[in-house]
């Protein structure tokens, strides 16, 4: 039983220290936004919607399929991930969130939300986490270090 409550403490404790990391105070964007996420892994490929707005003091990620499905809902308030309704948890969301604030971050703010962030020319990384790749100021990928996975992010109404 000890050795049961022991694993559950250390499992607990890794999904903590695995948390996407978050600037110490929130970058300045231009909200609501509305984006169309390209998820790729492989040969696999997913489209999403994603819209992003203030509310509360916070900020409110809504993730859907095509069809209006939600995906992943949550609230991003003084720094900490929240559950907006009743959608499981959804850790790879997050970490797309996470990635999304450090990709559209200004660059003037960069080092200040980010200091080990590294920046040159259209890509800008933060080591052991993301590689984002800019086409445009509104069109990137997302690469998620260590992993086979990418997203391609367009506003919507921008052509592919």
């Amino acid at each position: 039983m000890m050795r049961l409550l022991l694993i559950g403490c250390l499992l607990l404790l890794s999904a903590c220290a695995s948390q996407a990391p978050l600037p110490g105070k929130m970058p300045t964007l231009t909200l609501p936004m509305q984006l169309h996420v390209q998820r790729q892994e492989g040969a696999q490929r997913q489209d999403w919607l994603l819209v992003i707005q203030r509310e509360d003091g916070g900020i409110r990620w809504s993730m859907m399929d095509p069809l209006g499905i939600p995906q992943a809902r949550q609230i991003l308030i003084n720094g900490q991930w929240q559950a907006d309704g009743l959608l499981p948890p959804n850790p790879q969301a997050r970490e797309l969130f996470a990635a999304l604030l450090f990709a559209l971050a200004s660059a003037d703010d960069l080092r200040a939300l980010y200091p080990d962030a590294q920046a040159m020319d259209l890509t800008r990384t933060l080591p052991g986490h993301w590689q984002i790749v800019y086409q445009s100021s509104e069109v990137f990928r997302v690469n998620i270090s260590g992993q086979p996975l990418s997203y391609r992010i367009t506003p919507l109404g921008v052509a592919r």
